[in-house]
């Protein structure tokens, strides 16, 4: 019987959740593990380059734990003609956005995210906890991330996801509910409505719990200190939370992504799968009004298509051609440095009685 590496002891029972693209800045690790939680360094879309750049100023930073997010590729698809068809249809429902921005869509281009150069970088230093999202590793990538000696963490959606990561041998959950901002960790994007089967944190952390007694963390529309004590009286080790750190100073979110979070306004949060491909929550705008209903189930050929116009529109402080990734929760946002919400979040979870 192997010897299962244990979690973190935290201060606070707090995780800021990885959030690829930016966000997730070595200072905002350390500002939120500095305050007593635990902060994850989001290793999507970086290069293997960047990615051990990035952990080693972290390092750098702070000596405390962290934790590391890996995005994997899922399987290959068994349709590769019908889905080539279905992103070429696509590209030609986002002409006028090349257009209108003044750039050339991108190529929409299949690729596993330079994972295996990024478990390599691993070695290189000390992941507390290594999580993965959108799929289950390979054998052979399931030793080499059971080689780095973190503990391996992956996130699900749903409790059949959370057997299947239980019975493959990982040692902890991040329990996903439907008004998690950014992409679902979902395991199996089968096309169709992209909310259609996601379930709310509240049903879906009982019924994860139902099938493993592996720790959990859970996440999905938790702004306060009285959700992370919802959330640990049901059963979670510590909440985690990505909306709530976005607009942090430490964050690397952008300033047009920031400025929509921070404005007042009527937005509603919507789950598309526009601009990548894959299901995932953010604030509504016209993009995701306009293309959302044409945008198939092809992960992550969308995301290069689309990321020149993001990019663009981003630059030019246009907040309704950039996926403005934001849980349920968004309203709640605040400025205040990460090491003081942290602190906050801990003296409301007391006064809820957590």
């Amino acid at each position: 019987m192997r010897d299962v590496p244990a979690l973190p002891a935290l201060a606070v029972p707090v995780i800021a959740a990885p959030m690829a693209g930016g966000p997730s800045t070595p200072a905002l690790v350390a500002a939120v593990a500095g305050a007593g939680g635990l902060g994850f360094l989001a290793g999507g879309y970086l290069t293997a380059e960047a990615f051990d750049a990035r952990l080693g100023e972290l390092e750098e930073r702070s000596a405390a734990p962290y934790g590391v997010n890996l995005f994997l590729p899922a399987g290959p698809d068994p349709h590769p003609d019908r889905r080539a068809a279905a992103v070429a249809a696509y590209a030609r429902t986002l002409r006028g956005e090349a257009e209108r921005y003044g750039v050339a869509l991108g190529e929409p281009r299949a690729d596993d995210d330079a994972v295996d150069a990024k478990i390599a970088v691993l070695a290189r230093h000390r992941p507390a906890i290594v999580s993965v999202t959108f799929a289950l590793p390979s054998p052979e990538r399931l030793a080499a991330l059971r080689a780095t000696g973190a503990v391996l963490m992956a996130t699900v959606t749903a409790a059949d996801e959370a057997r299947a990561a239980a019975g493959q041998g990982f040692d902890a959950l991040w329990v996903q509910g439907r008004e998690a901002g950014g992409h679902r960790g979902v395991h199996v994007d089968a096309g169709g409505d992209a909310e259609a089967g996601a379930e709310p944190l509240a049903t879906l952390l009982p019924a994860v719990r139902a099938v493993t007694d592996l720790p959990l963390v859970a996440a999905g529309g938790i702004t306060g200190g009285a959700g992370v004590a919802q959330v640990l009286a049901a059963g979670a080790v510590a909440a985690g939370l990505g909306t709530a750190f976005l607009a942090c100073p430490e964050a690397g979110t952008s300033a047009t992504h920031r400025a929509a979070l921070l404005a007042p306004g009527s937005r509603d949060t919507v789950v598309t799968r526009a601009f990548t491909g894959r299901p995932a929550r953010g604030l509504a705008n016209r993009f995701t009004d306009e293309h959302a209903a044409d945008a198939p189930p092809a992960y992550p050929e969308l995301h290069h298509l689309t990321r020149p116009v993001r990019a663009a529109a981003a630059q030019a402080g246009d907040p309704e051609a950039v996926h403005l990734w934001a849980g349920t929760g968004w309203r709640a946002v605040t400025e205040e440095p990460a090491g003081e919400l942290v602190a906050r979040l801990e003296r409301e979870r007391h006064a809820a009685g957590g």
